[in-house]
């Protein structure tokens, strides 16, 4: 038996090779090489070369690689086995996921934009919609708090669809409809698709009318285990803050008599104090990958600790992703696992709404009195105390799992059924300390506790029916038919109270504080849940892959809406005409693909509050009843609208997609029209009949329209330098055109309040027909000679702010809504060195600088105020006032990005297969007239965008910008 076993290890042999791009002749990495007939296996090195054990007997190899044709060579007896990878056209196509399936990019008629892994961002992303932010054109995604790991992102596509309802896009995660962007990490994510316009998202019916985003997840591949590690750390550093006065100016303005207050001597940076200079952030992700013909996986484990620029302003979070694909029956049964989790911990306490007591406090007090105690004063709070006698924290746990079942039942019909839970909760618990500056309801300095706790668990169930078949090679219809139910339940509860012996167990130990046993402790409880059902279908044709068409229909059922309109309709067409299929174009050899798109689609917005149509209960006062006991009252708190239904959108589209060149300039062009109707708002009701004087009810329309192009080209490619540039343009207006009718009026819309000093009111008002985001108020005159404000009134002449009338004299005074976005991507290789910088900005719209307002004047001393007080404004000596004197141009371009990177050239190591070392630097210019913190942080999007606080209310200090700088690692084995 030893010698038989040595004859079979005599009998193998090593087996050397490189495989290249046909077209450029450039290496190849990652291509999977497969000796035929064995399990035998392994994949190019970044150098396009590989290394392989075969048995003697072994005479073809099997080469396959997303987007080339799989081909088959001979083993060369005579030297390396050298092979050239043609590009598949077809495979190429391949690529784009669509609602429910995949299509090829050549048969998509609908506006859809898919962007991989390879073209994500790469600074560091602390959501999975960062990855794609600046790269899709339409797609609006900002981030208020900047780098703050505990904030979110907004999103919103092709404009705002609705005034009171979600304007979000829909997002799927691995056919998970409103799936969590907690439990994604960038290094398990394979691509993100964004259907556009109605004709492709229609398919979701009322969750899509803000569009969809389809998140698909890596899977394994057919071969020898594979295990991948990426690693980075990253470091911020503050970029741009206000420029308040510096202690030193501060005080030599109260040496000067300028400033009025007493100089205490010290020399503070307060919001220095607040920055957390040694902030280090690291990520790891660690995966598993592999498989046989009929089965693979890909498991993957993650660490992240995320620490913001500010003290108190982290986030750790741990998890992982599992996937499973397998197949039996000769085939015929394929069945798919995905379970993901997520747990994460995050402190809340230090954010950017700190800052804005810190950068007004005296700069010559210290927080600290001189025997070492918090210095503490009533007009004022001590911040760099908060962060010791305060804490603000959660915890969150979300877990997703999913699985699906197909069978191929004949030629051609394929039954499957899809299912999904997803889990989520999270504790949040404060506590403030009882000598902490806070002072509470009836007891100073006796400490206060709360939790609030919340569980939302989503179930989804559909089965579907699909249909292929060709006719005479020339006729291909593909068609899916299915139901789909969705149920959610949520549901939470907080409590809170005051009055501590000590500090030892903080918010655990609620039922001790002393005004639960007065009676005046809080506490709240809730659940509500909501039921969504629908049928669906979609039937594709294409005659000779030239002319190519869509329809659409689903009809869908929700709990939200009135007993008398539960149900709708969202159809939807699409055709495409491939024109370089056809013969006359034959002779036009440098176009490789010209097609032209066409669509029509209707989308609902179902994203309104649970029992919207129902009358619902609640406390109300309270009554001293006949035997001398306060009574709590109960009764209704909002009115029945049997009526209420779906917000509507309708959709045209018209675009082109083009290659040229042999693939070296390519890229789309799309139009769109969008009217949303019926849609919802408060009104007004008349008591009686109603039980309450508000009712929500289907009223407005809201229209959009707007250009979207995108271009990538290919200047250089050769053998060892190649040069990529991508570039996303787009523009849109959208119109607020009705909201009133005979029945429910408004006179006008308003946001934005603006809050603080004096009644300054809403800094957006809109009218019927109007652009949506004009800032509307007062136009600056000038200032009389005592540094007093003067407006224009309606007929030219100048007035005093009391003689102005805001109904009359007001103005359109900007816009608030960019009126065009760009972004421009540029990738150099050279053999083992690559090179991406990363540009983008927006254009032609105002920001209103409340800053500017309330602390670049003197009114506001003896507190700290900005630079501009003593410079810009110096003249300035009246009260705060609203008007297009604070209005400045919001635009800019931004050098967002810059990664360079190496990969190490490996020659067929048998071990490892990558190795790749890159910097990125992010955040590093911006190109603006804006005088404030990073125009970039203000919303653009939704109904009170341009205003640069975070909530006009109570924060006008958004959270720091910065400058990040990040080292990573990509080792693959």
């Amino acid at each position: 038996m030893l010698f038989l076993s040595l004859m079979a290890v005599a009998q193998n042999r090593t087996i050397t090779g490189k495989v290249t791009d046909a077209q450029g002749n450039t290496p190849l990495p990652g291509v999977t090489v497969q000796v035929k007939g064995t399990s035998k296996g392994t994949q190019t090195g970044p150098d396009g070369t590989y290394k392989l054990e075969a048995p003697d007997s072994a005479t073809t190899l099997i080469f396959t690689f997303v987007g080339y044709k799989r081909t088959e060579q001979q083993i060369s007896t005579a030297g390396a086995t050298n092979v050239s990878l043609p590009p598949d056209v077809t495979a190429l196509k391949d690529v784009v996921v669509v609602g429910y399936g995949t299509q090829k990019k050549s048969e998509v008629t609908s506006a859809v934009t898919s962007i991989n892994a390879e073209e994500f961002r790469q600074s560091g992303a602390r959501n999975a919609m960062d990855l794609v932010q600046g790269k899709v054109a339409g797609l609006q995604i900002t981030r208020q708090g900047g780098t703050n790991p505990n904030s979110g992102v907004t999103l919103q596509l092709r404009g705002v669809t609705s005034l009171t309802g979600s304007s979000s896009p829909l997002v799927v995660i691995d056919g998970i409809p409103g799936g969590n962007l907690d439990l994604l990490q960038q290094d398990d994510i394979a691509s993100i698709s964004v259907l556009k316009d109605g004709s492709a998202a229609a398919i979701y019916g009322t969750q899509a009318n803000g569009g969809v985003i389809l998140i698909t997840t890596k899977r394994g591949k057919s071969g020898p285990t594979r295990v991948d590690y990426n690693s980075y750390v990253r470091k911020e550093f503050v970029q741009r803050r206000p420029k308040f006065l510096t202690p030193d100016q501060y005080a030599a303005k109260l040496a000067s008599g300028e400033i009025i207050a007493t100089d205490k001597g010290h020399r503070t940076d307060f919001v220095d104090l607040l920055v957390d200079h040694g902030n280090l952030t690291q990520n790891h992700n660690l995966s598993f990958s592999g498989g046989n013909e009929s089965t693979t996986y890909r498991a993957s484990v993650y660490y992240q600790d995320l620490q913001g620029i500010m003290k108190a302003n982290t986030r750790q979070q741990y998890g992982g992703r599992l996937s499973l694909n397998t197949r039996g029956l000769n085939d015929k049964l394929s069945a798919q696992f995905n379970l993901a989790s997520n747990f994460n911990k995050a402190d809340l306490l230090g954010g950017g709404g700190a800052l804005q007591g810190y950068y007004t406090f005296n700069p010559t007090y210290s927080p600290w009195n001189d025997d070492g105690t918090w210095y503490f004063e009533r007009t004022s709070t001590n911040e760099l105390a908060r962060l010791h006698q305060e804490t603000n924290r959660r915890q969150q746990q979300t877990t997703s799992g999913d699985a699906k079942v197909s069978l191929d039942m004949v030629k051609g019909l394929r039954a499957s059924l899809f299912g999904s839970v997803q889990r989520d909760s999270y504790i949040d618990g404060a506590y403030r300390q009882l000598a902490s500056e806070s002072s509470v309801e009836d007891y100073q300095s006796s400490g206060f506790a709360s939790q609030n706790s919340e569980l939302k668990i989503k179930y989804a169930v559909e089965p579907t029916l699909e249909y292929n078949i060709r006719v005479h090679d020339d006729h291909n219809i593909t068609a899916i038919a299915g139901y789909s139910y969705r149920y959610e339940v949520n549901q939470g509860f907080n409590a809170s109270n005051y009055g501590f012996v000590n500090d030892l167990l903080e918010e655990n130990n609620l039922e001790d504080g002393i005004q639960l046993g007065l009676g005046k402790a809080k506490m709240e409880s809730y659940k509500n849940d909501n039921t969504l059902i629908a049928f669906f279908g979609r039937v594709n044709y294409s005659y000779k892959d030239k002319y190519l068409a869509s329809l659409i229909l689903r009809r869908e059922g929700s709990s939200r809406f009135g007993v008398n309109n539960k149900w709708g309709n969202f159809p939807a067409a699409s055709i495409g005409w491939n024109l370089s299929k056809e013969d006359f174009m034959s002779e036009v050899t440098f176009i490789d693909d010209l097609k032209l798109r066409a669509g029509y689609g209707v989308t609902g917005n179902s994203g309104i509050d649970n029992y919207s149509s129902l009358v619902t209960m609640g406390k109300g006062g309270t009554y001293i009843n006949p035997d001398g006991i306060w009574r709590q009252t109960y009764g209704p708190n909002k009115n029945p609208n049997p009526n209420l239904k779906w917000e509507k959108k309708a959709e045209y589209n018209i675009g082109v997609d083009y290659s040229m060149f042999k693939g070296r300039l390519s890229g789309s062009i799309d139009v769109y029209r969008r009217v949303t109707t019926d849609v919802l708002e408060t009104f007004d009701s008349q008591l009686p009949p109603f039980v309450t004087d508000k009712i929500y009810a289907n009223v407005g329309t809201i229209s959009g329209r707007g250009l979207e192009i995108t271009v990538s080209g290919a200047p250089v490619k050769n053998k060892h330098f190649s040069w990529n540039a991508d570039l996303a343009f787009s523009t849109a207006r959208t119109t607020l055109d009705k909201f009133s009718n005979d029945i429910y009026k408004i006179a006008r819309k308003e946001y934005g309040e603006i809050g603080g000093y004096g009644a300054l009111g809403y800094a957006i008002r809109t009218y019927e027909h109007d652009r949506l985001g004009n800032f509307y108020g007062k136009r600056f005159a000038g200032f009389t000679e005592d540094g007093k404000w003067l407006f224009y009134k309606k007929d030219g002449t100048t007035a005093r702010p009391e003689d102005i009338n805001r109904e009359e004299d007001y103005a359109v005074i900007g816009n608030a809504i960019p009126k065009y976005y760009l972004s421009l991507t540029n990738t150099f290789r050279y053999k083992g060195f690559d090179l991406r910088v990363f540009m983008r900005g927006k254009f032609g719209y105002d920001v209103l600088n409340t800053m500017e307002m309330f602390y670049g004047t003197k009114q506001s001393l003896p507190n700290n105020v900005l630079e501009t007080a003593f410079t810009k404004h110096a003249q300035l000596k009246d009260s705060y006032q609203y008007s297009d004197y604070y209005l400045e141009k919001g635009g800019y371009m931004k050098l967002d990005e810059v990664t360079i990177g190496y990969t190490v050239p490996l020659h067929g190591n048998k071990w490892v297969k990558n190795v790749r070392f890159y910097l990125t630097g992010s955040n590093l210019a911006t190109i603006t007239k804006y005088t404030g913190n990073d125009p970039d942080f203000i919303k653009d999007t939704g109904l009170n965008p341009g205003i640069d606080a975070i909530n006009t209310s109570d924060e006008r200090t958004p959270y720091l910008s910065t400058r990040g700088f990040l080292a990573g690692l990509s080792v693959s084995f």
